[in-house]
């Protein structure tokens, strides 16, 4: 039994790092960045979580930083004013 157990938590914390964040690459950043300046919008850190593209901090042109979240296919999912 507790190498049932043992071998139960093994698995789980070897899938744990399969959620995490990755970087961008620089076809998928060229393409955010234009959608980006489609809103009037720059700037920020782009990376990919949980299969979704996420910008945070973006400044646009009403001078305010918002945060983008962007599905796969590139279609906007949120747009949230960065207090």
């Amino acid at each position: 039994m507790k190498r049932q157990l043992l071998a139960a938590g093994f698995v789980v914390f070897c899938a744990i790092p399969a959620f995490a964040d990755r970087p961008v690459t620089d076809e998928e950043q060229a393409k955010l960045t234009a959608l980006l300046a489609a809103q009037g919008c720059q700037g920020g850190r782009y990376y990919v979580d949980d299969g979704i593209f996420e910008i945070d901090n973006a400044t646009c042109a009403d001078n305010h930083k918002y945060d983008f979240k962007y599905s796969p296919d590139y279609k906007m999912l949120d747009k949230d004013f960065e207090r």
